[in-house]
């Protein structure tokens, strides 16, 4: 097979692709008759129990007279309100990442000596091994970042001579190394990728100790390094919105689920990085800025409810975008009324929409906000009520930002990276089994047919 014909469909795989998907089609009356909760959840978004964690809660219900309610979501990190941690070191001008880091990690705020050690220790692990960034980062750029990113974390084992080491000092070292090298290896690998395939010049900046982490990426990203105040502090707080989801998110179960094998931290964050670069997962927050495009492009006036009340049923209609039937951005596994990470982040999108003169854009995204559950409401047969989850507003602020869509989701694995350390460490300081669940044969059996007597 020549080069050329690498990824060609060709006639033949199309016929055996149609085969394979017959094979694989279970009908769906199936699940119901064997109470199989697809996707590990029931029809309210409430999870199959699957283990227990000091880590992080998500709270999306309350009791009432004794009875379970939808409510406002709440979410913890280590029993503190994710709300009062932002508040905290915002009124204190304080950049988050590392304190929430270290929260998250070791179950304490630090006080300000431990936060300058701790500080000082992720900016001593910013450095990649010598001729990385030549010898793989350079080569054989990808056009997903996620991908470039989970090949340099895999090519990183064969850097560490401590690879297969599972004991809990060797794996806290591992995790707080891949945190701090991150975005050095979403960043430098976007610069690679718009080097080689985009014929743009290459920059590469080497971080500095004194910076933040949010600082650090708005520093390796941009030729100039230079960023506002502002700009720094909300992503920041992105950063921190998005480091840790409970235990159940996809990327983070898929971090219990490998770590319990007992393999490696590169194979183990490897493959939480191909969960989150799935559209369900990480890759929404693109979807929503390219819908919006979109809807900036087919609604004349942004101003008028009903013309873009129109458009949002022609979404779920099939009728526009994508014709994916979806509002992106609107709607979420847990939460019902409202996702406290949106409803934390807006106050600082508008903030930032203002700097950058982008009001009316953000007067859109408020008013599609005010608008999409209640077309959703009225066009499906709803089980729990819908509001904006945290993708909604994340990409509109990665937009102002300047950041190229490429590195939407890297963006997002450089702060759940926090929550997957965490975790690992959890599952292997509790030693567990191996993580199996059952799925439910249903193929009556067959007797073995002879070659000879076999039809085509």
């Amino acid at each position: 097979m020549d080069h050329n014909s690498y990824s060609e469909i060709t006639p033949e795989i199309l016929k055996l692709a149609a085969m394979s998907e017959q094979a694989g089609i279970i009908d769906s009356e199936l699940f119901t008759r064997y109470e199989v909760k697809r996707g590990l959840r029931d029809l309210n978004g409430k999870g199959v129990l699957a283990g227990l964690t000091y880590i992080s809660d998500v709270r999306a219900k309350e009791v009432v007279d004794g009875v379970e309610v939808p409510a406002h979501g709440q979410l913890f990190y280590r029993g503190y309100n994710v709300k009062d941690l932002v508040d905290g070191f915002s009124k204190e001008n304080r950049f988050g990442f590392e304190e929430i880091t270290y929260l998250l990690l070791f179950n304490k705020l630090p006080d300000e000596k431990e936060l300058a050690t701790f500080r000082g220790m992720l900016a001593g692990y910013r450095s990649l091994p010598t001729s990385f960034v030549r010898d793989i980062i350079m080569k054989a750029p990808s056009k997903d970042m996620m991908n470039t990113l989970a090949r340099s974390v895999l090519t990183l084992y064969s850097y560490d001579d401590r690879a297969d080491d599972t004991s809990i000092p060797n794996v806290l070292r591992q995790c707080l190394q891949l945190i701090s090298l991150f975005p050095q290896l979403c960043i430098y690998g976007y610069q690679a990728y718009s080097h080689y395939h985009d014929g743009n010049s290459l920059f590469i900046h080497q971080p500095n100790p004194e910076l933040s982490a949010a600082e650090n990426i708005l520093h390796l990203l941009r030729a100039d390094s230079q960023y506002t105040p502002l700009e720094a502090k909300i992503l920041d707080i992105a950063l921190v919105l998005h480091m840790e989801h409970g235990g159940g998110n996809n990327s983070s179960f898929t971090t219990h689920v490998v770590t319990s094998s007992l393999t490696d931290t590169y194979s183990t964050i490897a493959a939480a990085i191909g969960s989150l670069k799935g559209p369900r997962h990480g890759g929404a927050n693109i979807k929503v800025v390219q819908m919006f495009e979109d809807i900036k492009d087919q609604v004349s006036d942004w101003t008028d409810e009903g013309e873009v009340g129109e458009y949002l049923k022609k979404l779920l209609h099939r009728d526009a975008f994508d014709h994916a039937g979806l509002i992106y951005g609107v709607g979420h596994a847990i939460y019902s009324k409202s996702d406290p990470r949106a409803v934390i982040f807006k106050s600082f999108v508008e903030k930032l929409s203002r700097e950058k003169g982008l009001e009316k854009e953000f007067a859109l995204y408020s008013l599609v906000e005010k608008l999409a559950p209640k077309v959703i409401e009225s066009e499906r047969q709803m089980y729990k009520g819908v509001s904006i989850n945290v993708d909604f507003y994340s990409g509109f602020v990665y937009h102002m930002l300047g950041l190229p869509m490429e590195l939407y989701t890297p963006i997002f694995a450089i702060a759940r990276i926090v929550g997957w350390s965490a975790h690992r460490l959890e599952e292997l300081a509790n030693n567990g089994k191996i993580i199996r669940p059952a799925y439910k044969p249903i193929a009556p059996e067959r007797d073995y047919i002879n070659m000879a007597d076999r039809n085509s």
